[in-house]
């Protein structure tokens, strides 16, 4: 009897222990579930649904496509580079005088603060692909374009090359007054994330445009893929300080920031400075 009533006297304490675990985890899992906005569920990733349309196509609207030049110069050799890159612009631009469609230089830099004895260019090519295989075919052609090019490989210990669309949601890329700096900032994303990282994008970019800071938006299509380039315009280093801290005072970058990091795998920026003949200043 003693016996008997010992197991249920634990057997009600247990079962009374259980009913408070269960009440307990009831209270602290709810108010959990109803905080959306809880930086946890920020970090997760939403699922991208199956869709019989391409990404670049979704992504990007318009028939241009974008060439980013990446040059390593070798160092010392910068002044007779630019000066043959030079020449090598200007005979694109007498080449193509009299063609509706043609390469457009928009912004050439030289790399101060990351990469250093490294230039970059930025062509956009109206009409596509066609238009890409029409210039080459001119440019392989041309004995004076061949020679700067052959020239041209002298100063170099490195180059690399990316076709890149424009994603539709960022302004158009358009020439800027002496001044500035810019800033690339290059993100590698995880394969199958570049629509994730357009729905975050699309309503992350009006919280940077108060001052026309966002020059350009692109994301890769030949060369190194699910690679995103976007290029700021600023007038100093404390401005883009500035620019960069006001961001974090809209209600919403935080979001952004926090559905966008899971998605990198990789990440750097570079400071640069426009070249002499570059379209934007």
């Amino acid at each position: 009897m003693a016996t008997g009533a010992m197991l249920s006297t634990r057997s009600s304490t247990l079962c009374q222990t259980l009913r408070q675990l269960s009440h307990a985890r009831l209270l602290s899992s709810t108010p959990a579930a109803s905080q959306k906005e809880g930086w946890f569920n920020k970090l997760l990733v939403r699922k991208i649904e199956p869709t019989k349309e391409s990404h670049s196509r979704m992504l990007s609207d318009k028939e241009i496509i974008f060439e980013l030049q990446t040059h390593n110069l070798k160092p010392g050799t910068s002044p007779s580079y630019l000066k043959n890159y030079e020449e090598y612009v200007k005979g694109i631009g007498s080449i193509f005088a009299n063609e509706k469609v043609h390469p457009e230089l928009q912004g050439s830099w030289t790399v101060v603060v990351g990469d250093q004895d490294q230039v970059v260019h930025l062509w956009k090519y109206a009409g596509g692909y066609k238009s890409i295989d029409r210039a080459n075919s001119i440019f392989a052609s041309d004995p004076d374009l061949t020679k700067l090019i052959q020239d041209r490989n002298q100063y170099l210990r490195q180059r690399s090359t990316q076709f890149l669309l424009p994603f539709s949601f960022w302004p158009l890329v358009t020439p800027r007054e002496g001044g500035n700096i810019y800033e690339i900032r290059s993100y590698f994303l995880k394969p199958g994330t570049m629509i994730e990282w357009g729905n975050n994008w699309s309503r992350a970019i009006h919280f940077r445009q108060a001052n026309n800071e966002a020059f350009g938006g692109f994301f890769s299509q030949v060369g190194r893929l699910y690679n995103v380039h976007h290029i700021w315009c600023y007038n100093s280093l404390a401005g883009r300080k500035e620019a960069r801290e006001n961001a974090w005072r809209h209600p919403g970058w935080d979001e952004v920031v926090a559905y966008t990091v899971p998605l990198i795998s990789e990440m750097h920026a570079r400071i640069l400075v426009p070249n002499h003949f570059s379209p934007a200043q």
